[in-house]
Formats: structure tokens, C-alpha cells, sequence
């Protein structure tokens, strides 16, 4: 990476972390363009170089931080050895609704949109890795023992189901506080992939 490369990714992730902070604390109808550029300590020109919009970099946002979860989550599973997609897909969603439960802002904002970081970071980012989720859960399809059909299908219900239930579990113990409600999301986890195996 070059070194205006370089100068551009910092602008890009100070401008990040200036909206993360202000979305965060003051919410989003309240955070203008300006609040963001000037805890930056960026030119407004600039902010309009990456994002149409402060809706746009709410979404970019999202996905950039629903991304890093899922990247955190595959490093703990591969110290980890887990084997087999069943137990690996239970340990990543193990990892990142503990990580929720430490961070309630950042599952405030996420809300109920993890099913877009695992799936979409690539395209509303920009930063297309071969860390994507969605390519790392293909891996981990091809390395498992077993065959799938629809694994995009299985994937995605897996995922907004998770997110869903969990943000509902974790911020209002609903229908369970989380520690008591993992056995059943699990379950029914187990029982969407065992549904998807030829």
C-alpha cells in the first residue's frame, strides 16, 4: 500500500471511528455531517470523498463493525481448533453475542443488522478481503464432511436469526435472558444446518 493509500484509509477509518463515537453517544438524528468532519478534524470535503451521506456512513459503519465481529470471532475459532461447521458456526455465534454483552452501545447500533456484515461488508464497504464472513463460511462448508444445498439460504437465516433473537435476549431478556436463552438458539441453530445437509 502506497503512502497516499495509506493516508486515505486513516481518513477513512478517523472519520469512522468520529461517527461510530457521535452515533454512540449523541444518536444519529442528532449527529450532523459537520459534528463528524470536526471531531475528525477533517475538511467537509473530505468526508464526501468516502460517503453520500451521514446515512451512508451509518451503513458503511455498520457493516464495518458487524465485519470486525466477525473477524475477532473466526481468529478465537481457529486458536481454537474447533472442528466440524456445526460447532464452528455455534462458536463464532458463542463469541460475538459474549462480545455484545460487553459492548451494549455497539449492539445498539448494530441493532438487528449483523446479517449485513456477514453478508454485504464487501459491498457497501469496499473492502473486499478474502476475511469476508461470507467467504469464510464457503470455506468452512467445503472443509466440512458433510454436503449442503441452499448454503446461502442456511447462512442467512442462521445469521438474522441470531441477531435478532439475540439483540432482543441480550437488551430486554426477551423471551429469556441470554445465558438461559443460548441452549434453545443453538438448538434451533444445529436444526438449520442439519435441514440444509444432502
Amino acid at each position: 500500500m502506497g503512502k497516499v493509500d495509506e493516508n486515505k484509509k486513516k481518513k477513512k477509518e478517523t472519520l469512522f471511528n468520529s461517527a461510530y463515537e457521535l452515533f454512540t453517544t449523541k444518536g444519529i438524528n442528532s449527529t450532523a455531517i459537520s459534528d463528524i468532519v470536526e471531531k475528525a478534524g477533517v475538511a467537509k470535503g473530505t468526508f464526501y470523498l468516502y460517503f453520500k451521506d451521514k446515512y451512508d456512513i451509518k451503513n458503511k459503519l455498520i457493516a464495518h463493525k458487524t465485519h470486525e465481529l466477525f473477524r475477532e470471532a473466526k481468529s478465537a475459532l481457529d486458536a481454537e481448533h474447533v472442528q466440524g461447521l456445526e460447532e464452528q458456526l455455534i462458536f463464532i455465534i458463542d463469541h460475538i453475542i459474549d462480545t455484545l454483552v460487553e459492548n451494549k452501545p455497539l449492539l445498539n447500533f448494530i441493532s438487528k443488522n449483523l446479517v449485513m456484515g456477514a453478508l454485504r461488508s464487501a459491498l457497501l464497504t469496499g473492502e473486499s478481503t478474502d476475511n469476508d464472513f461470507y467467504e469464510i463460511f464457503l470455506r468452512m462448508i467445503a472443509d466440512d464432511k458433510y454436503e449442503y444445498e441452499h448454503v446461502d439460504v442456511m447462512l442467512f437465516t442462521i445469521v438474522e436469526l441470531a441477531g435478532s433473537t439475540g439483540y432482543n435476549s441480550i437488551l430486554y431478556q426477551e423471551p429469556l435472558p441470554i445465558e438461559q436463552y443460548k441452549p434453545f438458539l443453538y438448538r434451533s441453530v444445529r436444526l438449520i444446518i442439519d435441514s440444509h445437509r444432502l
